[in-house]
């Protein structure tokens, strides 16, 4: 299984690549592990190391699942053909999500520290379908439009547990097909 997961900040995506790669035993990126320094919050890395990063690992094993709200990095991950999910619940149940986030170890030196940036994170989240950069709606939209193996754009993760499953097994036997969009 090869899944590349896109969407705001709150929409699901590591609750569903966690999922996944749990019922699988299928290794996971997370793009914010290679996006930014580590243990420097809001510092990036440079552009051509993350996209080696993603090469690295998209090249390391036949079975794999990347997510992250990063077009280009996602992008990178597109040309290996997984299927594409973009995960778009609305802005309300991303920050309801975003409230009800477990601590992000990866990220933060506490939960405190964490919290201490939720003001920003609502803000990001709302803005995520006005603003017109690499993690906005119409950045994902437009690489959505653009990919031409399997994909589907979802508004609940009720909607694609099974379906991605599904789709997989149906690939390995047909070939890649996509939605239609």
């Amino acid at each position: 299984m090869r899944v590349a997961i896109v969407g705001n900040s709150g929409s699901g995506k590591s609750t569903l690549a966690r999922k996944l790669a749990t019922d699988a035993g299928t290794p996971t990126l997370d793009l914010d592990t290679v996006a930014w320094e580590p243990g420097k919050i809001a510092v990036a890395r440079n552009i051509d190391d993350a996209l080696a990063d993603v090469r690295d690992f998209c090249s390391s094993a036949d079975s794999w699942i990347v997510e992250g709200c990063y077009t280009r990095l996602i992008a990178e991950a597109l040309r290996s053909g997984p299927l594409f999910l973009v995960l778009d619940p609305g802005p309300e149940q991303c920050a309801s999500n975003c409230r009800s986030r477990p601590w992000e170890r990866h990220k933060y030196s506490s939960k405190e520290e964490q919290d201490k940036h939720l003001a920003f994170l609502l803000q990001w989240v709302e803005e995520y379908y006005t603003r017109n950069d690499d993690m906005s709606l119409v950045a994902h939209k437009a690489l959505y439009a653009g990919y031409d193996g399997p994909k589907q754009w979802l508004s609940t993760l009720n909607e694609v547990i099974q379906p991605v499953v599904e789709t997989e097994q149906s690939n390995r036997t047909t070939g890649p097909a996509t939605d239609g969009s």
